[in-house]
């Protein structure tokens, strides 16, 4: 630790060499060249800001006196942008000390076609001139023209439909394509309203997906309108391909009561590729294989090209076995002759 006497000696060392400093003649030097620095510096600082400068702000805007059975569906900008021409000096107390209140509109004041209100610089740039020195030019207002959509109780429900792109991997495919909500509430002007069918998703772009895929999805802007949620939850599961064999019966149909349809073989084998989560669940019984008694007739020979009626969705590469079938259309005795 350091004695007291020490400290002091340390303290009357140091006072002693600033005293000899400042006591030279080269710091009596330095002195008389800062003085007139700062004198310089202060009269080129006021020659400078006596010249013309441009500046640009913000000046925030508030609408006001919205009723409450009224919904803003596309509401005007949250600021104007401001610029003007003055002195320095006036530039500078913009810079530094002036704040500016709100451009405040009051809905009431304003009435527009088909629930869409338009309002140009001009109805609201003495509010803005109002605020600035008498001195300051305003040179220009950005955005020039505010607008805003809104709707009076207007509104109904709408699907989600996805826009893009989405493919699976090779020996994958999807599934399905799952929305949480699946609907959302639309506002909007009824003219506009009319018009929406449907709430799409941002164009999204996903390639080669071979797991589940969980996304939250901002919806896509109409203008006008208002979507409540206007983001959803996308879910888009993907499932392997596998392939199966089932056995499915041909029926005759629109046979006359006389006559029916005898086919060799009877049965066909259809072939499919189907995902992995729906192997066991898709039978015979989801195909259909109808032989129309007129098709036959035109037909010049007894070979029928056997073709599916029906399938399940989700299937898909489906090939048959026999491809084609003899047929014989079989005359049947009536009942007590």
């Amino acid at each position: 630790m350091f004695s007291r006497r020490k400290f002091e000696y340390i303290y009357l060392k140091f006072s002693r060499k600033i005293r000899d400093f400042l006591l030279s003649s080269k710091s009596r030097e330095f002195l008389i060249f800062l003085f007139f620095f700062f004198i310089a510096s202060a009269f080129w600082l006021l020659q400078t800001l006596n010249s013309d400068y441009e500046a640009e702000f913000s000046i925030p805007i508030r609408l006001k006196g919205v009723p409450n059975n009224t919904v803003l569906t596309s509401e005007p900008p949250s600021e104007l942008r401001v610029k003007v021409k003055d002195k320095g000096t006036v530039i500078l107390n913009y810079m530094l000390g002036k704040s500016f209140f709100p451009v405040n509109l009051e809905f009431a004041d304003y009435k527009g076609k088909n629930n869409h209100v338009v309002i140009y610089a001009s109805e609201f740039e003495k509010k803005i001139q109002s605020q600035l020195n008498v001195s300051t030019h305003l040179l220009s207002i950005k955005p020039d023209t505010l607008e805003y959509f809104y709707a009076t109780g207007k509104s109904k429900w709408v699907p989600i439909k996805l826009a893009g792109k989405v493919t699976a991997a090779s020996q994958y495919y999807l599934s399905d394509t799952i929305f949480t909500p699946d609907s959302v509430l639309v506002y909007a002007p009824a003219n506009i309203l009319d018009t929406i069918t449907a709430a799409y998703t941002q164009r999204v772009q996903f390639e080669n997906i071979s797991d589940t895929l969980r996304k939250h999805i901002s919806l896509a802007y109409i203008k006008g309108a208002k979507f409540i949620p206007n983001t959803v939850g996308l879910t888009l599961p993907v499932d392997i391909y596998t392939e199966k064999t089932v056995e499915v019966p041909l029926f005759g149909v629109n046979f006359p009561a006389d006559k029916v349809l005898r086919a060799f073989p009877s049965k066909v084998q259809v072939t499919f590729q189907v995902g992995v989560s729906r192997f066991s669940k898709i039978t015979a019984d989801d195909f259909v294989i109808n032989v129309s008694y007129e098709e036959l007739l035109k037909l010049g020979s007894n070979k029928y090209t056997v073709r599916l009626k029906s399938m399940p969705s989700g299937v898909s590469h489906v090939r048959i076995a026999p491809q084609q079938v003899d047929f014989l259309i079989e005359q049947v005795s009536s009942y007590g002759s």
